[in-house]
């Protein structure tokens, strides 16, 4: 069949295909980069597991250890996520025991500056929270 043809449901298959290729398509753009944001902020662990790999600790086994409360599964998941967004990347090491390690990608380096924007516009934040919440700003009745 060529892609002129109809299909059974009275569609191009071109068409079909352009649909098919618009739906396996990822976000991108301000959406993918938003939601990507609210997403790690919005992972309890994320910025944890950044601070470790900042000091040195990339092995999951070492990171469990120094983190109370983090279970392996849980960072399991937080660095599945992100290595899906590019943040991270594994290194397996082919040794027995296995090693696998986590490192920070060039674009991860760039998201970490980002997030670091976003601390220090929150810190700017809290001062002026404190001051509007010092006050009674109730409406006059």
């Amino acid at each position: 069949m060529n892609s002129k043809e109809k299909t059974f449901s009275g569609v191009s298959a071109e068409a079909e295909q352009s649909a098919a290729k618009r739906i396996e398509t990822p976000i991108r753009g301000p959406n993918k980069s938003a939601a990507m944001v609210e997403t790690i902020i919005g992972c309890k662990w994320s910025l944890t597991v950044y601070q470790l790999l900042d000091e040195g600790v990339n092995r999951p086994g070492e990171m469990v250890r120094k983190v109370e409360g983090l279970s392996t599964k849980v960072l399991n998941q937080c660095l599945r996520r992100n290595m899906d967004f590019g943040i991270l990347e594994k290194i397996s090491y082919p040794e027995v025991p296995p090693r696998v390690e986590y490192a920070v990608t060039p674009f991860g380096t760039k998201f970490m500056r980002v997030i670091d924007s976003l601390k220090i516009l929150q810190e700017e934040i809290e001062p002026i929270d404190e001051t509007l919440g010092s006050g009674d700003h109730s409406p006059e009745d």
